[in-house]
């Protein structure tokens, strides 16, 4: 299987990996450094850094968590993503919309900030498309 953020044309794939309980986060290949900075700026919602070779970076969701609060962590991600400009897409098993709610009234209230934009802009963001339906 191949990096799916490759496979769609985004800038983040959430979703679970088959016959696991891992939730990643995909990146492109060719992903700038400042998405995979802001990513690493995100530990405070658990995502955690992997990396296979020098080209082939995702994160995850530490697995000792349950189900239901891996789902949250990624779904708090998505807004702050959304919010710097990033195209993000995730799979509806793994989308918590009470979460995801909530990390998008927390920004839009100042009750957390959002992480800093990166300095070169992506492209136009869009709003959240509606999860994808896992294949």
């Amino acid at each position: 299987m191949g990096n799916r953020a490759d496979e769609y044309g985004t800038d983040v794939e959430i979703y679970r990996k088959p016959l696991t309980t891992t939730i990643h986060a995909d990146t492109p290949t060719d992903a700038p450094e400042q998405l995979l900075d802001l990513l690493d700026q995100l530990d405070q919602l658990g995502l955690e850094r992997r990396t296979a070779g020098p080209i082939y970076v995702w994160h995850v969701v530490p697995e000792h968590l349950d189900a239901d609060e891996q789902k949250r962590l990624a779904s708090r991600a998505i807004p702050t993503l959304i919010v710097a400009g990033y195209k993000v897409n995730c799979t509806p098993d793994v989308f918590d919309e009470a979460a995801y709610q909530q990390a998008v009234h927390e920004i839009r209230s100042g009750h957390t900030r959002p992480v800093a934009q990166p300095t070169a802009a992506p492209a136009a963001s869009t709003p959240a498309p509606p999860p994808r339906r896992a294949r």
